[in-house]
């Protein structure tokens, strides 16, 4: 699978961990910045990274700044971007199998690099849930996109 990733510098060190886990799981990475912890405007790489998501160029993202809700905030300004902020690995369930999210984002100032492992782990692992009514959510959330992210 091809994975967008970006970072600030809050998210820096932890989003090279993340990005050593997914290659030795064979995953094909394409970094779009940070490249050092000097700081930096988190929407100058997420934003590029989100798009690659959105036009189909990666299959997922994985963002890491500070807290998690600048990434989701830019992110989800994306048409076919459809970002969650996770805490721990139950939200990364969740944001998989209810939501069928293609864009995790992580919070480097509060998250440990152990969870933030589970968190990633978890949420690579999970699926949709195929029940008619997480399908008719899901659907429902598309097409509002559609309607409303050019």
């Amino acid at each position: 699978m091809k994975i967008a990733m970006a970072s600030d510098h809050a998210g820096f060190r932890l989003k090279n961990e993340i990005r050593k886990y997914l290659e030795a799981q064979g995953h094909e990475v394409e970094d779009f910045g940070t490249f050092s912890e000097d700081s930096c405007d988190l929407s100058d790489y997420v934003y590029p990274a989100a798009l690659a998501v959105g036009k189909g160029e990666c299959e997922r993202g994985v963002f890491v700044d500070g807290v998690g809700y600048g990434s989701a905030l830019i992110a989800n300004k994306i048409r076919n971007v459809y970002a969650a902020v996770c805490q721990d690995p139950f939200c990364a369930q969740l944001a998989r199998q209810h939501t069928d999210s293609n864009v995790l984002c992580i919070g480097g100032k509060i998250i440990g690099d152990a969870i933030a492992m589970e968190i990633v782990k978890t949420w690579m692992h999970t699926d949709p849930l195929t029940e008619e009514k997480y399908v008719r959510r899901v659907n429902k959330v598309k097409e509002i996109n559609d309607r409303h992210c050019v």
